[in-house]
């Protein structure tokens, strides 16, 4: 990296020129992508680009011209021209089209960067896998040398503009896998050389805080960064395995999620349901799904649309996801004794009128849950089942007194993820018969002339035809008659006969979607499979 020594002005980065007049009120801010220069691209690399948010792009008149997301970040400006022994004239640049000049210009470095990093390595390098003989401080030296750093930052960095929700680091007998997690699906990267797997590793322990010469045992950390003025929190969970260290980095774009249930892709029926729930003054509402469906996301919707100042909010988690303003937010924390159960009687100690316990694991943080909902708190909490009366089931099972949960339990949701199409390239096309075959009569008439929608392939949703994520959700609104089933201790099939008019199950919300154009009946059927279907004529 290079030490910015040259002192700066508006306008200009050297010593001896005259200063150009502010480029913030002279110079036109670009609205399009403008032409690349590859020689001026070259000037910096691809991790001070995303790190200052600047792209040299052009060579005019002696001086290095350079796109910037804020002008007036001089010293941004400043490092540029010492590192690339030029004036620098500043150019304001909208944020989306940076955002597509910064890909033009750097989007496969990391690659590159691995390939160079690669040339060193020596016939059979790939095969060593005796981690044991290498020492903790040779770990380290490895993992500060700059050009390994750079690799590891431009690995995350390009899995966040890939808009990854994870990043997989996997180690084979001859192979150091990286995949990216986009919309639900892995998509393997360029895999970097083999013989840098010990210093790769050692680099992401290290900015996680975790302990390098640990490599026999699970670890977990976390990783703070700033990407294009946006906070990103990184979970890391490292386990050994044959070859090595697997190292996964769950990434948290704090201000990226949307945290609008019509966002989310709930219809306004649902969304009507919802509102219901979460004017109540009290009760238990619960949102139920697998690992990865959405859940918590469903449930920050719901807190951020009933904040206000008038209430306490406080919500215990594990762990606290995204930072929710005006909520009191509370880190499950094992090591030190803090748990669901504990945590949530330390919050009745409180005084809140709202608690979102993240999730319901154990009796005892069901029973705690149940009371706290009877004595006028409204609480909500997450379940993992397959739909949403069975949630019933398992709050019985794990010990929970029939008649406290009929008097509390207000509504369950269940929900599961989809891809979501492009808008920009679905065109209309037939249902493939091994799909048609699977749907139902009633579903089957949504296509007209059995046609459905599918994505091209665009550079907006860089030709995968999709793009983002929807949600497939089916609402249960507690009636009398449900109440009086589960004191009864009934079935779930026999509570799915009970429940509101107009109920409507996750698979028949995702088919309408899907003859909408929001997403594919392949999607559908994917992400519904494990839900019963319910015996109710779906309205």
């Amino acid at each position: 990296m290079c030490m910015t020594t040259a002192w700066t002005q508006a306008g200009q980065i050297d010593g001896g020129a005259e200063p150009e007049p502010k480029v913030g009120g002279g110079a036109a801010r670009l609205t399009e992508r403008p032409e690349i220069d590859p020689a001026a691209a070259a000037l910096i690399t691809a991790e001070q680009a995303v790190r200052l948010r600047v792209v040299p792009y052009a060579l005019e008149g002696g001086r290095l011209l350079v796109a910037m997301m804020d002008t007036e970040d001089l010293a941004a400006a400043d490092e540029v021209s010492v590192c690339a022994g030029r004036a620098v004239t500043r150019v304001p640049i909208e944020q989306a089209v940076f955002a597509e000049l910064l890909r033009s210009a750097f989007g496969t470095t990391a690659a590159q960067m691995a390939a160079r990093l690669g040339g060193g390595a020596q016939e059979g390098d790939e095969l060593v896998t005796n981690l044991e003989a290498i020492e903790a401080d040779d770990l380290h030296r490895m993992a500060e040398q700059p050009s390994l750093i750079n690799l590891v930052n431009l690995i995350i960095l390009e899995a966040i503009r890939a808009r990854a929700s994870d990043v997989h680091i996997e180690p084979f007998e001859r192979l150091l896998a990286v995949k990216y997690r986009v919309d639900g699906l892995l998509v393997e990267q360029q895999p970097p050389p083999k013989h840098l797997q010990p210093a790769i590793t050692s680099r992401i322990k290290i900015m996680a805080g975790m302990n390098i010469a640990e490599r026999y045992a699970p670890q977990d950390g976390h990783i703070t960064l700033r990407f294009e003025g946006r906070k990103i929190d990184i979970r890391v969970s490292t386990v050994p395995t044959l070859y090595g260290e697997s190292v996964v980095m769950r990434i948290l774009d704090k201000e990226s999620v949307q945290l609008d249930l019509a966002t989310l892709g709930m219809r306004e029926n649902d969304r009507a349901g919802m509102q219901k729930l979460i004017d109540l003054p009290h009760g238990m509402v619960l949102v139920t799904g697998p690992t990865g469906s959405g859940k918590t996301t469903t449930l920050y919707a719901a807190l951020t649309k009933l904040y206000d100042p008038s209430l306490k909010i406080i919500t215990i988690e594990d762990p606290v996801e995204y930072e929710l303003s005006g909520v009191n937010q509370i880190p499950v924390n094992a090591k030190r004794g803090l748990s669901f159960a504990g945590g949530l009687r330390s919050i009745l100690r409180q005084d809140p009128d709202v608690i979102m316990v993240g999730e319901i694991r154990d009796g005892e943080t069901a029973d705690i849950s149940v009371r706290a909902a009877l004595t006028g708190h409204l609480l909500f909490s997450t379940l993992h089942t397959n739909n949403a009366v069975s949630a019933v089931g398992r709050l019985l099972d794990m010990g929970v007194e029939p008649f406290l949960l009929a008097s509390v339990l207000e509504g369950i949701l269940a929900q599961r993820l989809g891809r979501r199409m492009c808008p920009l390239c679905r065109v209309r096309s037939p249902l493939p018969e091994e799909v048609r075959h699977r749907l139902a009569p009633a579903e089957a008439a949504l296509f007209p002339g059995g046609e459905g929608w599918t994505g091209t392939g665009c550079e907006k949703c860089g030709g995968a035809g999709m793009r983002g994520r929807v949600g497939f959700y089916e609402l249960v609104l507690t009636t009398p008659a449900m109440r009086q089933g589960i004191t009864e201790r009934r079935g779930a099939m026999d509570l799915m006969r009970m429940v509101q008019p107009g109920f409507m199950t996750m698979r028949r919300d995702g088919v309408i979607k899907a003859a909408e154009g929001l997403t594919t009946v392949e999607e559908v059927l994917k992400a519904t499979q494990d839900a019963e279907e319910s015996p109710v004529v779906a309205g």
